[in-house]
């Protein structure tokens, strides 16, 4: 069963494959990319599970080795380890780019991203129940996480095949946090294990915004029942705007290339309001991408999504 509409999946494989026509990449600015990335990656992953360090000061705790005044300890020894897992995923995908998802690697992925916070429990699963805060989902009994963890593996191994991998990245993330198989960090943990997949299929790292974070976890919240497109649409649009980012910052000046702006400035030009291009964008129907808490698109994008209405008018 597939969760993609047809319109972002191509959408988005044709940015990939726009991505992989231009490699191979200038070595110093995919250095400089995956360096911001993993700063924004480790930035907005904390702060979804309440750490205070800011963008700014995250980028000093692990750039400056700054300790920053009035902030916890334990703030600034996870954005240390987040950035220690994100440094390891990086090697293991360039050292191995058909390395498989396995209980191994997950327990790795948050051995490294607890390894100062909670020595004791990092890599371990939890051995008590647990209860979310805030969420009508109930964990499943300690004693079942080791066959749930069993039966995740095996699950995705035999999906491989069915869903676009998109797809499959957001439901292994859920999956993952809905058995919740660690006291803590299974968030952290989950957006890891997606992207060891996305990337292992030629996708950049993929960040989940801080300011997205409501939005997060209604989507979550609506597949624990069952309702999985808007996470997959929700993790789609994430996809898509680490793809513009690298495109952005790779493509040649002298080649043509959508350029993404706020919606006030393409409602100008546009029949639609920018309150109904924001609708189409959060019902996914319309390509679109996050700078800070704006959402840019592009006139093509738009001229698209006439087309495509105009196609589906006349079937």
């Amino acid at each position: 069963m597939s969760y993609l509409p047809e319109l972002p999946k191509q959408r988005l494989e044709e940015k990939l494959n726009t991505l992989n026509a231009l490699r191979p990449l200038p070595a110093s600015a995919v250095r400089k990319l995956r360096e911001q990335f993993q700063i924004e990656m480790t930035y907005h992953s904390n702060a979804i599970e309440g750490n205070s360090l800011t963008l700014k000061e995250t980028f000093l705790v692990i750039n400056e080795g700054i300790t920053v005044r009035g902030k916890p300890l334990k703030d600034h020894l996870e954005a240390k380890d987040h950035h220690a897992a994100l440094e390891y995923l990086y090697d293991l995908i360039e050292k191995d780019k058909k390395h498989t998802i396995s209980e191994l690697l997950i327990r790795t992925l948050h051995q490294i991203i607890m390894q100062d916070t909670d020595r004791e429990w990092a890599g371990r699963y939890r051995n008590a129940n647990v209860m979310i805060g805030g969420a009508t989902h109930t964990p499943p009994d300690a004693l079942e996480v080791p066959h749930k963890m069993r039966e995740l593996i095996a699950w995705l191994n035999t999906q491989k095949t069915k869903h676009h991998i998109v797809e499959l990245s957001a439901l292994l993330h859920h999956k993952l946090v809905h058995i919740h198989p660690f006291f803590d960090g299974n968030g952290r943990t989950a957006r890891l294990a997606m992207n060891v997949l996305l990337m292992r299929a030629g996708y950049p790292l993929v960040v989940i915004l801080n300011n997205d974070r409501k939005k997060y976890y209604d989507v979550l919240a609506k597949a624990d029942t069952g309702v999985y497109e808007p996470l997959i649409r929700f993790i789609a649009q994430s996809v898509g705007r680490s793809l513009d980012i690298y495109l952005k910052t790779l493509t040649p000046a002298t080649t043509k290339q959508e350029k993404f702006i706020p919606l006030s400035k393409i409602a100008k030009h546009a029949p639609f309001s920018a309150k109904y291009l924001n609708l189409l964008i959060r019902q996914g129907k319309l390509e679109a991408h996050k700078e800070g808490r704006n959402w840019l698109a592009s006139k093509e994008a738009v001229e698209r999504y006439i087309k495509n209405r105009e196609r589906q008018r006349n079937k």
